[in-house]
């Protein structure tokens, strides 16, 4: 069985595994086989030695008192401190013996029982590999095959390695998929399920993945030049975007919608046909309200704590509202804000005002 130590090296060069993990996964196998081959009741040790290159298991019992209760039991895990002086003079109650038991004598099926009990662990340490580094990519954009899609409508597709999941839910309403589609997404979350399977869940309609989209598209964004300080998405029918840029040479919003939109059209391309607004952020909370509210031109902005009061004509009011309100949801999901809408001119605000609560749209648009 010693030939093991010997594969060792291969395992974590084959496997693309940590040496020092691939050692704790052996030594880990061997105790447990040890388990199952003389008893669940014995205690076991087991130890590399680097330098002879030699695998060691030892039978590891305790020191006790010479009249300790256990002792009468037959119990192999103690051992008096009479005979424990007659093994090693320097014993005290409280320390541990080991006595080393040569691998030659677990037989066949001992080795069978180790073969599997460390490819389990192997496994183990692969999947916890992979579970750390899709964890580590947890809002960074991937691509992959469609492999099937189910009766659920969940689209199956593989990155790399790994068979992720793209639900429903986080499918752009509209869109469909075919097996053999290439598929742009974002890697939303990751999780054990209770298959104790590492489930990788993909989505399309988190403002991240538009925030991914635009680092792709465009060279400033990855660059740092430019940067998204507030995005909001409708999936699939329009996103607002507050960009701003950090050199006095570069234009945020001429730089992401690139020349004559070529920039921006192919991200909507990619999200179904979504309308992509963009606009320079503002720390200043009235302005930025006010041009989140494009293409209505406002005439004032009064904030109020988690509410902007905003004046307007009427004329401009179905502007700020936007086809079935989608512009002032937009509005206030980018903002932050409760934004409320009065008339100029309007001695009765409350008869012609309008409010949208941004966390009651954060509970239908989650990322």
């Amino acid at each position: 069985m010693e030939r093991v130590i010997d594969i060792i090296e291969s395992i974590a060069n084959e496997k693309g595994l940590a040496l020092n993990d691939v050692k704790d996964a052996v030594k880990l196998s061997l105790a447990k086989t040890a388990k199952k081959v003389y008893g669940e009741k014995y205690e076991y040790e087991t130890q590399i030695d680097d330098k002879k290159k030699v695998l060691q298991l030892f039978q590891k019992v305790l020191v006790v008192q010479d009249e300790d209760e256990r002792l009468l039991t037959g119990d192999e895990n103690h051992i008096c401190i009479k005979e424990a002086k007659e093994i090693d003079p320097n014993a005290e109650i409280g320390d541990e013996l080991r006595y080393e038991l040569p691998l030659d004598n677990l037989g066949r099926t001992a080795a069978a029982t180790l073969q599997k009990e460390l490819e389990y662990h192997i496994q183990r340490l692969l999947e916890q590999q992979i579970f750390e580094k899709y964890k580590n990519k947890v809002g960074k954009c991937v691509h992959g095959t469609v492999t099937s899609i189910d009766a659920d409508e969940n689209t199956y597709i593989e990155v790399d390695e790994i068979r992720c999941v793209l639900p429903r839910k986080n499918r752009i309403k509209g869109e469909k998929f075919k097996v053999g589609n290439v598929v742009k997404s974002i890697i939303r979350k990751v999780f054990i399920d209770k298959s104790k399977r590492i489930t990788v869940e993909l989505s399309r309609t988190s403002p991240k993945f538009l925030e991914a989209l635009l680092e792709l598209e465009v060279p400033e964004i990855k660059d740092g030049t430019v940067i998204i300080q507030k995005s909001a998405r409708i999936p699939g029918d329009r996103a607002k975007l507050a960009i701003a840029s950090l050199h006095p040479n570069v234009d945020a919003v001429g730089a992401t919608v690139g020349t004559k939109g070529v920039r921006i059209n192919a991200i909507g391309k990619e999200l179904h046909g979504e309308n992509i607004d963009c606009m320079e952020y503002s720390p200043i909370a009235e302005i930025f309200v006010a041009r989140a509210l494009a293409p209505a031109a406002v005439s004032n902005v009064k904030i109020d704590a988690n509410k902007a009061v905003v004046t307007l004509s009427g004329e401009q009011k179905s502007k700020a509202i936007g086809k079935n309100g989608i512009n002032i949801r937009l509005a206030s999901m980018l903002t932050g804000y409760e934004i409320e809408l009065i008339e100029e001119g309007t001695k009765k605000a409350g008869e012609t005002k309008t409010a949208i609560d941004p966390n009651a749209l954060k509970a239908l648009f989650k990322d």
